[in-house]
């Protein structure tokens, strides 16, 4: 029985000692609680712009002519959810209603649209062209009011707007928008910082590959394509955006200057040729070709008894007038009619007459033996002769269009129209 007694006593103080340490560990945990939620309250929290990352994105030229010129996009990066966005500008549909009659007036509506960047990547590696990350030094305030933004301009009701070459594609509006966040930051660095090119200088260096569009280009440009830029007007071109913002300080938390782009990776490599840092010098081609076609037309005017002859000097004479009057009547089309403002004042009008369409009868008359141009026609050639010296005026006095190419192609051929019908008996 005492054995049995004692067992009883040892299970009661177990129980009793097991009681005790409960009662120490909820008093314990009672008087540490309050002292670790202070704690967690002392923490800071993360603001909303802490899970954001923004990066301008700049892909590379492609092959089509659309691709020339390169792309840029600013990706969103969100850490809360795991999202990668890419909002691109600059976004077209050949299906768009009269999208070329548009087109050719200069009324292009162009949108804006977010799509993930594993989509982007797909597409430009496809395309064989190069991508490159910088991510950008912004404050959490200025990643969510960038953030916001973009999202707001996405909304369908904001997303298309009205395109220019120039003044708003891909490249102005994403560095418009990044601006915009950096309470003018950018554009205070950009702006009035001196390069060496003009609108013409890059368009045409840029579709250089396209030779002949190139060259089409090049015509279709005025004198205000020519006007020098500063590196926030040359920021139209993706590839010098990406170098500028890599030149640009802004200020941190603390008021300190450090670099806007806090670091780079390419995402991509590409197989695509890079364009020329120049654009083509076609003023030696230019002056050969225009003293070739001056020689062939006063040489086989010199020989207009034989057919042969008479055969070559008709074609040439009247598909150079027929040219140069389709030409010259886009160029005033395109000055009188359309929003394409680059194309105004275009002195190449002063080499592409569109009166040379009135001579293309006559020059084709020049066939039979017995031709002999009006009156009419010997002027109207000596006036368009003198368009091309007035052209070859300007440029030495002024040089308000970079065409001395153009002047050199043109004015050797109709100097030498005008000489040769000038010796052929006058009707």
């Amino acid at each position: 029985m005492r054995k049995l007694a004692s067992g009883a006593t040892r299970a009661r103080c177990a129980i009793l000692l097991l009681r005790l340490l409960a009662t120490f560990a909820l008093i314990a945990f009672a008087l540490l609680r309050p002292a670790q939620a202070q704690d967690d309250e002392d923490q800071p929290s993360a603001g909303p712009g802490e899970a954001l990352s923004i990066s301008l994105l700049t892909f590379g030229p492609g092959a089509l002519y659309w691709e020339r010129f390169g792309h840029n996009a600013l990706l969103v990066r969100d850490a809360s959810n795991g999202s990668a966005l890419a909002y691109n500008y600059g976004m077209f549909d050949f299906n768009q209603k009269n999208f070329f009659l548009n087109f050719a007036r200069g009324y292009m509506t162009y949108r804006v649209a977010a799509d993930p960047l594993r989509y982007d990547l797909n597409l430009y590696r496809h395309e064989q062209r190069w991508v490159m990350e910088q991510q950008l030094a912004l404050t959490p305030e200025q990643r969510v009011r960038l953030r916001d933004f973009l999202v707001w301009n996405t909304q369908p009701e904001h997303a298309n707007y009205s395109y220019d070459y120039f003044l708003s594609n891909c490249s102005t509006r994403v560095r418009d928008a990044l601006d915009r966040a950096l309470d003018g930051a950018l554009s205070l660095q950009l702006q009035g910082k001196p390069t060496t090119a003009s609108y013409r200088f890059d368009a045409v260096r840029l579709i250089a590959p396209d030779r002949l569009l190139s060259m089409a280009m090049d015509l279709a440009l005025g004198p205000t394509a020519d006007r020098p830029v500063d590196l926030w007007a040359e920021s139209f071109v993706p590839m010098v955006l990406m170098d500028a913002v890599q030149t640009v300080q802004i200020k941190d938390p603390q008021g300190k200057l450090r670099p806007l782009v806090s670091a780079q990776q390419r995402l991509l490599e590409g197989s695509v040729a890079e364009p020329p840092a120049q654009p083509p010098d076609d003023r030696l081609a230019c002056l050969v070709v225009g003293l070739v076609f001056a020689v062939l037309l006063l040489g086989l005017v010199e020989l207009r008894s034989h057919a042969a002859a008479r055969i070559g000097f008709a074609l040439i004479a009247s598909l150079l007038a027929l040219l140069s009057g389709i030409v010259g009547s886009i160029f005033a089309a395109i000055w009188g009619l359309t929003q394409h403002w680059a194309g105004w004042h275009n002195l190449n009008l002063l080499l592409f007459d569109p009166l040379s369409l009135l001579l293309v009868p006559a020059l084709l008359m020049s066939l039979r033996a017995s031709w002999q141009p009006s009156a009419f026609v010997r002027q109207l050639t000596r006036l368009i002769a003198l368009g091309s010296v007035l052209a070859l005026a300007t440029y030495g006095l002024s040089h308000l269009q970079q065409n001395l190419h153009w002047i050199l192609l043109m004015l050797p051929p109709q100097l030498a129209l005008a000489f040769a019908l000038r010796k052929q008996p006058q009707a």
